[in-house]
């Protein structure tokens, strides 16, 4: 059976018949909510807070936010804004008369709020979308890069984020998680049910803040089942000697490095980084 993902954009996927009929099903229904209750466990809120729901869909997830902590909603009832590139699903959302503020945008063009405005965000059944490119002009890694760095200017310091998506497969996975990493998150990837037909996994994302004294990952290191991914790992295995400015080794690290946030790059070769011969 073919993913969602892989058979049209989500603007054009998710038209008025799907989405309504993604909205009434009470089976969605009842795993939107325990992805939820799940995202909001991981954030740890203990108080009402701005909270931005990304791919917020027809405000399943919202509901749930905007609950008091009587019914479930840890630190709740929250604030929250959501968006998403579906005009057919928000126009739902209308419908219901949800208590967030709601914006048509695609997360893969970034995420359109002042910096540090949020103090959490949570992203339910999105983040996978963003892996795929429907013109020749973008790339995945193009979009990831925009969103992440989005999120992360758009969160307070000392912010959280948890994101919940359905990974086609590891190497997904590690595309998804290091484009977080490069945009300066502290991150960890939990999967609940693992090996099972009803996986979920979720990327838990910190913003540093004085009171983790540089380390970016305290927040998400010491969580049960959580894996802590830092960039700075791999930078102090690093031979620097070995990637002097200049070199086979530095020009190719540079390379890469553009071919991640989606920019066109020169194929390597055997003369990639060879000096070349004085001419008189």
């Amino acid at each position: 059976m073919s993913r969602p993902e892989d058979t049209l954009p989500p603007d054009l996927f998710y038209n008025d018949a799907e989405s309504r009929k993604y909205t009434t099903s009470s089976r969605i229904q009842k795993i939107q909510s325990d992805m939820t209750h799940r995202a909001l466990s991981l954030l740890h809120l203990t108080r009402p807070s701005m909270i931005l729901d990304v791919g917020c869909g027809s405000g399943l997830s919202g509901e749930i936010l905007s609950a008091s902590d009587a019914e479930g909603t840890p630190g709740g009832p929250h604030v929250w804004v959501g968006f998403d590139i579906s005009a057919s699903m928000l126009g739902i959302a209308l419908e219901k008369e949800v208590e967030g503020d709601l914006f048509l945008a695609d997360a893969g063009q970034g995420v359109p709020f002042r910096a540090g405005t949020f103090d959490a965000a949570i992203s339910i059944s999105a983040v996978q979308w963003l892996c795929n490119a429907e013109s020749s002009e973008e790339s995945p890694a193009g979009r990831l890069s925009r969103f992440f760095n989005g999120l992360y200017a758009s969160l307070r310091r000392g912010g959280r984020a948890v994101c919940q998506f359905y990974p086609k497969n590891d190497e997904q996975k590690r595309m998804v998680s290091s484009a977080a990493v490069r945009a300066g998150f502290g991150a960890g990837l939990l999967e609940d049910d693992p090996a099972t037909k009803s996986a979920k996994t979720y990327l838990v994302l910190t913003v540093g803040g004085g009171e983790l004294e540089g380390d970016i990952t305290g927040v998400v290191r010491g969580m049960e089942g959580i894996d802590v991914m830092d960039s700075r790992r791999r930078a102090k295995d690093r031979k620097r000697g070995d990637e002097r400015k200049g070199s086979r080794a530095w020009i190719l690290r540079k390379k890469e490095q553009m071919e991640r946030k989606g920019k066109v790059v020169k194929a390597n070769s055997k003369y990639t980084g060879r000096k070349r011969r004085v001419i008189f």
